[in-house]
């Protein structure tokens, strides 16, 4: 029987300014690590046509997984950018069919040779973003993506894949002994996920999930935290009503605020972008109207995402949105089958770029994310907006009312990176 791969995906938002009172656990004993000699490529050899395929290529994923997920009952929210980073370092593995089946279903369309280092180019850049701007607690913004593998002990990983992790993806091989001892592995691997998350992400990978045959965990955290560009008063917050799906009602808490803000109305939604402090991410609110709700999600696509982005203008909105908060939690092996991977999944498995023989395969893909918005940001930058209406007559502001189900997105404004897809169709829930 084969050995098998644990793909774990650990993914978290933090918007909100929920305080988090959950006890610390003292963490398991450290991973002795075996890491490629190479460090981290710091420039590397790609070029803005290579960084444009990815970031449309994973975009392409990120709503082709919509579709595969949207059938879920209720809120949903993930992160395609984790989710497609941490299957490109399994990928890095592939071979044969199993890489064909991974690249068409997740759309890597680059050459492994070039892949790679534009999932480290586009990392690196992330990681410049919200210099000196603020997070939603206080604190300064944070946007953390970190990577990290979990090997057996005496499992002979080649060099040539530890050379990739290593200057693509910044991660060694952390060793621990899924034969022997998986209990504790499984600890090792649920407090440094929960440590890289602010305790967001707890107890990710359940009892069971790993066992003595695992050989191999790949994990990817992100931890996001900015305030709003433009505050929320929280005493423009008023009790209001969000319209169901089903036809009924339930109570929300409605943020208010008039501000010039990206707007536009289309055929069937609204949309606005609220961006973050430093004006470098945003999250952009796509409103469908009341009863198209289920049209305009299946019709969702890049393309329409991209075509909506290209008409946003900016102007004076009245808008009115529930805070609300989501964790969700899933397993992702049935959907990326059904997507198109089924091979990897299976006892036919290639990823003999890892070890040099085909006698490792994917056992689960386990995702979980967490978000929590609410008035929290800085007070700011409507100034200018407010001057410059005073030099002609003001023109009345366009309302959007965020009352029925919407969907939204988390993206990097310079490269159009989606990091986080989410619905809300009860904010209260």
């Amino acid at each position: 029987m084969k050995k098998m791969i644990v793909l774990i995906l650990s993914v978290i938002v933090l918007l909100g300014l929920m305080a988090c009172t959950l006890p610390i656990k003292q963490p398991a004993a450290a991973a002795a690590v075996v890491q490629s000699n190479k460090p981290r490529e710091t420039s590397p050899a790609t070029n803005p046509t290579d960084i444009d395929t990815l970031v449309n290529d994973n975009s392409a994923f990120a709503f082709n997984l919509y579709k595969a997920l949207k059938d879920i009952d209720g809120n949903l929210f993930y992160s395609p950018y984790s989710i497609s980073e941490a299957l490109a370092m399994t990928y890095g593995g592939a071979r044969g069919d199993t890489e064909k089946q991974m690249a068409d279903t997740l759309q890597f369309y680059l050459p492994q040779a070039q892949l790679h280092p534009a999932f480290n180019s586009l990392d690196l850049q992330l990681a410049q973003r919200g210099q000196g701007s603020k997070g939603s607690d206080g604190k300064g913004f944070r946007l953390h993506v970190v990577n990290a593998i979990w090997g057996q002990q005496g499992f002979p990983f080649l060099p040539d894949y530890l050379d990739l992790l290593a200057q693509n993806y910044g991660a060694g091989l952390r060793l621990l002994d899924f034969v022997k001892d998986a209990e504790s592995s499984r600890q090792t691997i649920n407090d440094w996920v929960s440590q890289q998350t602010e305790e967001k992400i707890n107890n990710l990978l359940p009892p069971n999930s790993v066992n003595d045959t695992t050989r191999l965990v790949l994990t990817n955290a992100i931890y996001f935290n900015a305030a709003w560009l433009s505050q929320f008063n929280p005493e423009s917050t008023i009790d209001g009503q969000f319209h169901l799906l089903t036809g009924g009602d339930v109570p929300a808490k409605m943020m208010n605020q008039t501000e010039s803000l990206g707007y536009v109305n289309g055929d069937d939604y609204q949309a606005v972008e609220l961006p973050y402090d430093g004006d470098e991410l945003s999250m952009l609110i796509l409103l469908p109207q009341a009863g198209h709700f289920k049209d305009f999600e299946s019709a969702l696509n890049s393309q329409v995402v991209n075509d909506i982005i290209d008409s946003i203008k900016y102007q004076q909105v009245a808008i009115s949105i529930p805070k609300f908060k989501i964790e969700s939690g899933f397993s992702l092996k049935s959907t990326l089958s059904t997507m198109g991977m089924p091979l990897a999944f299976t006892d036919n498995a290639n990823f003999s770029g890892m070890d040099g023989r085909t006698d490792l395969e994917i056992s689960d893909v386990i995702h979980k994310a967490y978000v929590s918005v609410d008035e929290a940001g800085t007070e700011a930058a409507a100034a200018s907006g407010v001057i410059m209406a005073l030099m002609a007559m003001p023109t009345p502001p366009v309302q959007i009312t965020v009352d029925h189900p919407f969907i939204f997105l988390i993206r990097d404004i310079k490269t159009g990176t989606i990091l986080f897809v989410g619905r809300v169709t009860n904010p209260g829930s």
